[in-house]
């Protein structure tokens, strides 16, 4: 027992379950025909109102993977409890009442928001070339073993399986799962189970197949759709690199239209995305930097595929963050034909996302560990660094300096990436291995650039951009921008006030939060006393007042001093 499967093969119980093979690899034949070349059947009877039990079972289950917690000795146990549960709700003859409420709710055939095949996008064409849908299991770029383990553990959760049910899991062809089923039968992991009502052969783990399961799930926790080779996501990757678009100031003046910043910034982000290297994006806080990098995805409107694992030497690494990847809305379109939904012959490859180009952002808290492969030793499962995540968009790095890694550190981590657009990764087995590094790659700080590394490293970074204060006319315009969206009345004299009073007089430049934050007072104010929305004197002192931190501890509130020499509050 010892021995892998893999390498034996048992004749006993190959000669006693041969008849009961062939009858069921004939049941089985039926019924991936009976999916893919009666789908019309199968469209009218979900238009009538008449679910297949699985079906209604995989709605609730969607392509994208949870991430189960498997901790070594207790987890494991939890997880089958509850896939046991589940098996008692999609039974028909356990839960009849389950059932009669599948019959009565939406389309079988429509799977959950998040899924892949729920995305169409308008040039569908060029994502199924770019990204093929398998149809062997030579096609996937993955082996027979890694499959195999993985649909085995699917089957550990849910018991009792049927084909479609494991398309949907694992988000490959009927044809592929049948082959892989066959397969694990020839090994005496799997026993054939009672057809569903509607005719679909279902199966089951044997006790061997149980153990061995067992095993993968040690080996290796991940429970989702099947990875992408390495190879495929690398090409892929290069093939939809943002530097393809071309930044010109037409397409900045547009997308940056309702962004209060200055001609000369705007004149200077510009050409700075069109590089290749990193920009270091510096001044004082509060004058827009990071506001400005999370808008920055606006340029390029247009969405990327982002796998939900890659595999590397037969280990799974786990790419997909729904955290980070948002779905492309952008031409949604349901599959209601249910031959689709198992045949998988037509769109883009399903384990693959269409989602917006990332933009990921980090600041304080980011440590040397975050760039490497990580590996959960309670789950056991391994997550992708915050580069391979942010791959086709945007890495901020934000507040640079202030990390527990000191920036000579982190340039020195990525000087290879940031000249060669490649990066070099380890596994804690010590393969090592190669990714793209293809992403636009911010550092934002408010520290003085010299202070923080040396010429040689800042000379890396290509551009240096300095964020300053607003002008008064783009103040002004942003302000009664800000008391449009808080539904806010300001009269011209009062925003004068603001500016000769306040402003000019406490010598505070016009930075771009301002008007958020004591506006944002503005109308704690004015919901506490119930007064109308309109933004007065009185308001704009006590929001000044109690914005800005007193330097003198003889004013009170009452009487502030009048010192201009110190930057201290007026009071009327």
């Amino acid at each position: 027992m010892d021995s892998s499967p893999f390498d034996r093969t048992n004749q006993a119980g190959n000669l006693a379950n041969s008849a009961g093979d062939s009858a069921s690899n004939s049941a089985a034949a039926n019924t991936v025909e009976s999916v893919s070349g009666n789908a019309s059947n199968t469209i009218s009877e979900n238009l009538s109102g008449k679910v297949s039990e699985s079906v209604a079972s995989s709605t609730r289950d969607s392509l994208p993977q949870t991430q189960y917690p498997i901790p070594p000795k207790h987890g494991l146990s939890l997880l089958l409890k509850s896939g046991r549960k589940n098996s008692k709700k999609n039974n028909p003859e356990n839960n009849k009442e389950c059932n009669k409420e599948s019959s009565q709710g939406d389309s079988p055939s429509v799977l959950s928001d998040n899924s892949p095949s729920l995305v169409i996008p308008q040039d569908e064409q060029a994502l199924a070339a770019m990204a093929k849908r398998p149809s062997t299991i030579a096609e996937t770029g993955l082996s027979e073993q890694l499959l195999l383990q993985l649909l085995i553990k699917h089957m550990l959760v849910e018991h009792v399986v049927s084909v479609r049910l494991l398309v949907e899991k694992m988000a490959l062809s009927g044809g592929i799962i049948q082959n892989l089923l066959d397969h694990a039968k020839t090994i005496n992991w799997l026993e054939n189970r009672q057809s569903s009502k509607s005719g679909q052969m279902r199966y089951a783990l044997s006790e061997l197949g149980a153990t061995e399961a067992e095993k993968a799930f040690n080996q290796g926790g991940y429970l989702g759709i099947a990875p992408v080779p390495l190879s495929q996501y690398s090409d892929i990757c290069l093939k939809q690199t943002s530097r393809n678009t071309i930044i010109v100031k037409e397409l900045l003046q547009q997308r940056f239209s309702n962004l209060m910043f200055s001609a000369e910034l705007m004149a200077t982000i510009g050409p700075a995305l069109n590089s290749t290297k990193p920009i270091l994006i510096y001044g004082a806080p509060g004058v827009g930097k990071s506001y400005l990098c999370r808008h920055l995805n606006l340029l390029f409107g247009d969405d990327v595929l982002i796998p939900a694992a890659i595999e590397v030497n037969n280990i799974i690494i786990q790419l997909y963050d729904p955290q980070l990847h948002i779905l492309s809305t952008k031409g949604v379109k349901q599959h209601n034909d249910a031959a689709t939904l198992v045949s998988l012959t037509q769109g883009y490859d399903p384990r693959w996302h269409l989602c917006q180009r990332p933009l990921l952002v980090t600041g304080g808290e980011l440590t040397a560990d975050m760039l490497e492969v990580n590996f959960d030793a309670t789950n056991h499962t391994y997550k992708a660094p915050l580069q391979l995540k942010a791959n086709n968009g945007i890495l901020l790095l934000d507040d640079l300096g202030r990390q527990k890694i000191s920036p000579i550190a982190l340039f020195n981590r990525w000087i290879i990436p940031l000249e060669e657009r490649r990066d070099f990764l380890s596994l804690p087995n010590g393969l090592h291995f190669e990714i793209p590094f293809e992403l636009i790659l911010l550092f934002s700080t408010n520290l003085a650039p010299q202070d923080l590394v040396d010429e040689a490293f800042l000379r890396r970074l290509g551009y240096k951009i300095k964020f300053e204060a607003l002008s008064v006319e783009l103040y002004k315009k942003l302000w009664f921008k800000t008391c449009a969206d808080y539904q806010l009345t300001c009269e011209n004299d009062i925003f004068n006030y603001l500016v000769e009073q306040r402003h000019y007089v406490d010598q505070k430049d016009f930075l771009p939060c301002l008007p958020r934050d004591l506006l944002s007072i503005v109308c704690d104010q004015i919901k506490f006393n119930q007064l109308a929305p309109v933004v007065t004197q009185a308001l704009i002192c006590f929001a000044w007042q109690h914005y800005f931190v007193h330097s003198s501890d003889n004013s009170t509130p009452d009487k502030p001093n009048h010192h201009n020499e110190s930057n201290k509050l007026r009071s009327e």
